[in-house]
């Protein structure tokens, strides 16, 4: 069953965090998983999940790998000892600066170059812990910006890529990570018109504030997916959302500090996953689930429902209004001529 077919979830966070950590058993990859012959794109795979999931899929045999990340130093710091550990990939880094449209865009050209493009897993994002920030070039909150419509811009240019290299019995794959989060927002101006903007009427900032945006966006990143996945047949591109968990060791939370930090470490040492376990959820979504998860949420090695609100009459209008929205928002990129071309 897909996730809009399933019935919402209206239990609290704090019982799906239960569920999530203490009654659901850590799946590694079957034996038979092998990226042999495949590219694969990770955004963000420098540090945390993006970097385990990288080794992980070298382990099982990817040909090539390229990193996605913002600081090419950083990453190929991170590349060499991937090299080391894997002399007969071919392990690039590629600069893609999730806070500039011109950055992606150009991430997006080269990518049209590759003579395949397999996987596309979308793992960077941003949790603010600090203070609210506007990003100058599009007058956008930075959390939104990075989260949700700098992904979707990627996500957009990149469906055409991944449409073309897939062959008979194997499509192409594109995950956007995703958090449990995503069942647990407010999502309070979800009726706001318009709807983009509202996010940038910023008042006093706190860490709730900041978790509250952070689980927003994670619900705007479930509504698009949904969206999305209408544009391609599930036998060309299979577009879904992937939950890693709670996990260790990550950058996300590198920016909390004093209680906050306290309190989340430790969480983190006696009951979140590992990076290990935490990526093998996105190898879950981007290699074990089939066509069944398309256009679905990923979450703790099973398709789970979309956030509740989703169902509902405002719900459904909201999700609309977010995609022509979008649309709107990344016309400079012509981004609905990509659709209309996807639904050939």
């Amino acid at each position: 069953m897909t996730s809009i077919s399933l019935p919402p979830d209206h239990r609290g966070q704090g019982a799906r965090f239960i569920d999530a950590t203490f009654k659901t058993t850590a799946r590694r990859p079957p034996a038979s998983t092998s990226f042999a012959g495949q590219t694969t794109i990770i955004t963000g795979s420098n540090t945390g999940l993006g970097l385990k999931c990288a080794e992980i899929m070298l382990d099982l045999h990817l040909t090539h790998l390229i990193m996605a990340v913002r600081s090419v130093a950083k990453g190929e710091k991170a590349a060499s000892l991937l090299r080391k550990a894997h002399p007969d990939a071919d392990i690039e880094v590629w600069e893609l600066d999730l806070l500039s449209y011109d950055s992606i865009r150009s991430f997006a050209k080269r990518c049209e170059s590759l003579q395949r493009l397999n996987i596309a897993l979308l793992n960077a994002g941003y949790w603010e812990m600090d203070s609210w920030k506007i990003e100058p070039s599009t007058g956008h909150e930075v959390t939104v910006q990075v989260n949700y419509l700098s992904t979707a811009l990627l996500a957009f240019l990149l469906l055409p890529v991944l449409k073309r290299s897939s062959r008979p019995g194997h499509p192409g794959r594109l995950s956007i990570v995703s958090s449990g989060l995503a069942l647990a927002s407010r999502f309070s101006n979800h009726d706001a018109v318009p709807l983009i903007p509202s996010f940038d009427k910023l008042g006093p900032f706190s860490v709730m504030a900041g978790q509250e945006r952070y689980s927003t966006t994670k619900t705007m990143e479930c509504m698009f997916v949904y969206k999305l996945s209408q544009l391609v047949a599930a036998d060309e591109v299979i577009v879904n959302a992937v939950d890693p968990g709670f996990t260790k060791g990550t950058a996300l939370h590198r920016d909390v500090k004093g209680v906050l930090m306290k309190t989340v470490m430790a969480l983190a040492n006696t009951a979140a996953r590992t990076p290990t376990q935490g990526a093998w959820c996105y190898i879950d979504g981007i290699a074990v689930k089939g066509k069944e998860s398309h256009g679905s949420f990923v979450m703790n090695w099973q398709i789970s429902c979309f956030h509740s609100l989703m169902y509902t009459p405002e719900g459904k209008q909201a999700t609309e209004r977010l995609w022509e929205e979008t649309l709107q928002e990344l016309d400079f990129a012509d981004v609905r001529s990509i659709a209309d071309s996807l639904r050939k």
